[in-house]
Formats: C-alpha cells, structure tokens, sequence
C-alpha cells in the first residue's frame, strides 16, 4: 500500500460497535412501538402474510411474532451496515402489505428508532447513515394515507345513512 492509496473506511456495522450493539440497540423501538396503540400493530406481525405463515408449519405461536421480527430486524440490520448478518426474512413490501401503513406512522416509527440510536450514543453520522439503510424502504413499507381513507369512509357513510342503499 503506497501512501496515496486511501485507507478503506470501516463499515457501519464496525462503526456502531458491531453485533453485540445492534442486538441490544434494535428491541428497543420495536418494544416502544408494541407499547403506542397506534403502532403496536407494526411490531408485532400483524401483516396478513405473518398470519398465512404462522398457519404453516413450522407453527409459530403469535406471541413468538415479536420476537422473531426482533431477530430478523436485528440480522437485517447487521447485513445492511456491513456486517457479517445474513437477512433471510422477507422482502419488506411482503412482510408489510395489508398494514395500512401512514406516514405519520413511517415517522414516529423512525422517531422511536433515532431515539434508540441516540440512547446507545450512536455518533450523529452513523445515526443519519442507519436511518438512511431504512428510509430506502419507505417505499415498500408506506402503503396510503389513512386520513384520506378516513375522510372518502366518512363521506360513504354520511351519504348511505342519508338516503337509502337498493342493491336491487
């Protein structure tokens, strides 16, 4: 190695302190969200297809969910930064759809998450860099705004109590 050859950054994963950091670090948002109403049904395999694979064999019991989407966030985690991990879960538009996901609930999702990073001393630009690995999926996970849901089921229900529905 010559002295203009730069030397390699270490990855994220390094960075962060490595499995031992990422494995304490990841229960933490997710058993904040399971104790917010409004989220508790996203840390908990509440998706339609958790449901269909925990029919299947091997059973897996509903309250072994949470934890087994701790370990998948915690090897999804290591792999994405860098790390040794192997992500064998879902892709997250499978392991999400049928949620209803908002964004407002996107946001306080990643609120609980740089929470946790900040709890760990997390330094600022390995923070911006994990919220980074995750925002890349926002896409995927976000499916429609529940406030225009609410609003068109408002208008549907005012109109039908207003006048009768004939299905004749």
């Amino acid at each position: 190695m010559t002295e203009d050859t730069p030397i390699r950054e270490r990855s994220l994963y390094h960075r962060m302190g490595a499995y031992d950091v990422i494995a304490a670090l990841v229960p933490v948002p997710l058993q904040n969200a399971r104790t917010t109403p409004r989220l508790a049904p996203f840390a908990t395999g509440a998706s339609p297809d958790s449901h269909k694979r925990a029919q299947h064999p091997p059973v897996c019991p509903p309250w072994r969910l949470a934890g087994i989407i701790g370990q998948l966030t915690v090897e999804q985690l290591c792999a994405l930064a860098g790390g040794p991990c192997i992500y064998l879960g879902r892709d997250m538009k499978t392991s999400h759809a049928g949620l209803g996901i908002t964004e407002a609930e996107w946001e306080a999702n990643m609120q609980l998450l740089g929470a946790s990073l900040d709890k760990f001393r997390i330094s600022p630009k390995e923070k911006h860099e994990v919220l980074a690995l995750f925002a890349a999926y926002k896409d995927d996970i976000v499916e429609r705004d529940k406030a225009w849901f609410t609003t068109l089921s408002e208008k549907v229900i005012r109109r039908s109590n207003s006048r009768p529905i004939s299905f004749a």
